[in-house]
């Protein structure tokens, strides 16, 4: 069984049992989430998508607060002389996924 839920602007697979790294969302270590945007839900019988998921629900607990690795952006123009180099880390939070409703 998984589910495909959206959150943050991005769209994630989604098992029980499995940890994934979602952008931040406010709460402390150990909360409870919900996420209630859910796209698709995958059962024994098949796939479920549009109407047949909009009462579906994924519940999870908050496991760690981070930041990702650097990413170095260099941007150069040949021949006038400019060079800029910007880092940039992404906030994380991890997520334990527990139970898939609906």
């Amino acid at each position: 069984m998984y589910a495909v839920i959206e959150t943050g602007g991005k769209q994630y697979r989604v098992a029980p049992g499995q940890t994934v790294d979602v952008d931040t969302i406010s709460g402390d270590i150990g909360a409870a989430v919900e996420f209630d945007r859910v796209l698709a839900v995958s059962n024994d019988g098949g796939l479920s998508v549009g109407d047949a998921v909009k009462s579906a629900r994924v519940r999870g607990k908050i496991t760690a607060h981070g930041r990702g690795d650097k990413i170095l952006v260099f941007k150069f123009k040949r021949k006038k002389q400019y060079k800029r180099t910007i880092g940039h880390r992404q906030d994380y939070t991890r997520v334990q996924v527990e139970e898939i409703v609906g």
